[in-house]
């Protein structure tokens, strides 16, 4: 009997979550609002996100499903669709913030996203240690890496220095490059839930892995962030940050003030009013105009910090 109403409480919520995610993707490209790759099936990337959900559990190690509310739980999976990803393909992943569902891209998303806006887009990174020869220019605010030579005796975990990515967008567009020192790196570490500074996790035991997918995050967001015409896309590609810094946020408030956990209210599942509208389609050089409700790479499939 028991097992019977478990089943049937998470067949409702698959039906006030993942069916309702469903109908609103299917009303946004019958509008012609959403335009998601020939080759992506938001279908298949629903049914390999309610499987991962299901097995997925929050710090108390408490199930996301039991924890966290309806709406986020249906946010999220909306962000992922828009997004074009699919967790199946350790794309994303969904991490509890409180009540609060929200929907990751991994480094692999990251690089997903880029390739969706410029289908030609050639990614290159590495990773600089002490006693590389590595050199870059900077002329008008663009950095050009010159030069990367590096002896197999200087890869150590303990001597990194940096690291940085180079997206090529093709079609003659310029390229854009980031650099991250190993102080940058680290300082985007801490802002996720599972780096500790004097920890021996998986930013210690693979320090050059993480550096890489570091970078690349922050290259690969720039790019999004500038360089698409889609609203819509940059309204849910911001939205989990803007979630996720807000919970954090008021969670701090609440400890350090010694109070409760203040609750953050859940967004309504729909766009901003102003979505539909038409901005000029912009280059990588061009700022992209921000959503008026929202302003980033662990080993397969934990987070990018």
């Amino acid at each position: 009997m028991a097992k019977t109403e478990a089943e049937n409480k998470l067949a409702l919520l698959k039906r006030n979550t993942v069916d309702v995610v469903a109908d609103r993707v299917r009303e946004l490209q019958e509008s012609g609002e959403l335009h998601l790759p020939a080759n992506y099936s938001a279908e298949n990337a629903m049914k390999s996100a309610w499987l991962a959900l299901q097995s997925t559990v929050d710090k108390q190690k408490r199930p996301v499903l039991n924890v966290c509310t309806h709406n986020s739980i249906a946010n999220a999976l909306l962000d992922m669709v828009v997004q074009g990803l699919n967790p199946a393909k350790q794309q994303c992943y969904f991490i509890a913030y409180g009540d609060t569902l929200v929907c990751h891209r991994s480094y692999f998303g990251s690089m997903a996203l880029v390739r969706r806006i410029y289908p030609d887009a050639d990614i290159w990174y590495g990773v600089v240690y002490e006693g590389d020869d590595f050199e870059y220019t900077i002329e008008r605010g663009r950095k050009t890496v010159v030069k990367h030579v590096q002896r197999i005796e200087n890869v150590q975990p303990d001597r990194i220095v940096g690291a940085y990515c180079v997206i090529e967008p093709g079609n003659d567009r310029l390229p854009h490059t980031e650099t991250m020192t190993i102080d940058q790196i680290k300082r985007a570490w801490q802002q996720g839930q599972t780096y500790r500074v004097s920890g021996n996790g998986v930013h210690q035991k693979f320090s050059d892995q993480m550096a890489a997918k570091t970078v690349i995050n922050r290259a690969c967001k720039a790019i999004i962030n500038s360089s698409s015409d889609d609203y819509l896309l940059l309204y849910h590609a911001g939205r989990s940050d803007e979630v996720r810094d807000e919970v954090e946020l008021a969670e701090e408030i609440a400890v350090n003030a010694n109070a409760e956990v203040i609750d953050v209210a859940d967004e309504a599942l729909e766009e901003p009013q102003d979505a539909k509208r038409e901005g000029p389609a912009r280059g990588p050089g061009d700022a992209a105009a921000p959503p008026q409700e929202a302003q980033q790479l662990p080993l397969e499939g934990g987070p990018d910090f």
